[in-house]
């Protein structure tokens, strides 16, 4: 099958409208990575992002958001650690040398939603750590390498099971990107792992959707959390990672819209 143009198919002005809300931001996981610090609460990171938002006269889409749970979100951007796959929620836990903190924001820009997140190293990792969390983001890239006109959304999932493979690391399926753009989760879904359906559809021009690849040092399992309703964490404790962009397809590729200016670039090394 094939997206309904109509309703999901950017034009050049609505184009323009993603870039911009993507490149705002991507711009706060910058902020994030100037004041990363071991110490650091997860809830000072969380107020560094409200207050950037607010000055700028954005909006954040996580505050308030429901999707499938009982109860909204309460903060303004999803901090997981170590164990934590994602949806943790910012709080008093202060960041110690060696964890790796997945930080995952969405900002609404005039209407448009842009959506990305980065796993960030505290200090001095253990080997484990730096190995996952470089696994994650050679995956992201790998699955955005597949990305282009009439390609198979299929073979996103195909490139990150294969590089997690080779590194001895799982991938997480209950969690999946998803289309983005008026809305902050619209079709296609975006599965990290191939599917019958996703073999189906094909990538057509103008889509914008997020990859956003969970690998986990043990089982794919997860768990989530009872007590808040939002944190999701791997069912054996392993350490997990992820990286997403918001990318677009173009008439000749892919364009990545969340690239930050100091945050890894394609090929990075952690």
């Amino acid at each position: 099958m094939l997206f309904n143009r109509k309703r999901l198919n950017l034009v050049d002005g609505e184009r323009q409208a993603m870039r911009n809300a993507c490149k705002f931001n991507a711009s706060l996981l910058d902020l994030v990575r100037e004041n990363l610090r071991p110490g650091l609460t997860t809830d000072e990171i969380d107020q560094l992002i409200a207050s950037r938002t607010a000055e700028a006269g954005h909006k954040s889409a996580s505050l308030g958001y429901c999707g499938q749970q009982s109860s909204p979100f309460p903060k303004s951007c999803c901090t997981s650690v170590n164990d934590v796959i994602c949806h943790g929620v910012p709080g008093p836990y202060a960041l110690k040398d060696g964890d790796i903190i997945n930080v995952d924001l969405t900002t609404i820009v005039n209407g448009w939603h842009g959506d990305s997140s980065e796993t960030f190293i505290v200090g001095t990792p253990s080997d484990l750590a730096r190995r996952v969390v470089q696994c994650a983001h050679d995956a992201l890239w790998a699955a955005i390498d597949t990305c282009r006109p009439n390609s198979r959304l299929s073979e996103i999932g195909e490139a990150i099971v294969r590089i997690a493979k080779r590194s001895g690391f799982t991938v997480v399926e209950e969690y999946v990107g998803h289309g983005v753009g008026r809305q902050y989760h619209q079709p296609p879904t975006v599965p990290h792992y191939p599917t019958a359906e996703a073999r189906r559809q094909k990538l057509e021009p103008g889509i914008c959707f997020t990859i956003e690849p969970m690998l986990n040092t043990g089982t794919k399992e997860t768990l989530l959390s009872k007590r808040d309703g939002w944190t999701v964490r791997t069912q054996d404790g392993g350490l997990s990672a992820q990286f997403e962009h918001t990318v677009m397809v173009t008439e000749t590729g892919v364009e990545v819209l969340t690239l930050s200016k100091t945050g890894p670039q394609r090929g990075h090394k952690f």
